[in-house]
């Protein structure tokens, strides 16, 4: 259960879920954030979630899908894209070098780094290692 104001760091999944209309998580993706956004949920990203998303679209739909998803970015109410440092990449490595995390991308890796050090526990997305790596998971 989400807490009334809690933190939720929204992964590619997620976000892709939400800007392609035919994609299998369509429906669940505009469920949890329509129940995360009723709650008050804050949403919270990385500047490599919205590199990833955004090259996923592009390569994957429309080059104008992708650019209206990245204007839609600035329309939501306060959300924070946290920045992405070379302290951060370094951090990841023991992610990365986890076996029970197996094929773990790095920019998850990166987002679990984020997620501890700003104390967000929650977590949308569609990928099993935000769980596997101990966070909760939206929906």
């Amino acid at each position: 259960m989400i807490r009334l104001g809690e933190p939720v760091f929204v992964d590619t999944g997620a976000w892709i879920g939400l800007a392609v209309s035919s994609d299998p998580d369509h429906a669940e993706a505009l469920r949890v954030w329509t129940a995360l956004i009723d709650r008050g949920a804050k949403p919270c990203t990385s500047a490599a979630v919205v590199l990833e998303t955004f090259t996923y679209l592009q390569r994957n739909t429309r080059p104008d899908v992708a650019l209206a998803w990245l204007d839609a970015l600035e329309a939501i109410p306060r959300l924070l894209v946290f920045d992405v440092k070379k302290a951060h990449v370094d951090e990841a490595r023991s992610w990365l070098a986890r076996r029970d995390l197996h094929r773990l991308s790095a920019v998850d890796a990166v987002s679990f780094v984020l997620m501890k050090e700003h104390r967000v526990t929650l977590a949308f997305a569609f990928d099993s290692h935000f769980g596997q790596a101990g966070f909760r998971i939206a929906g």
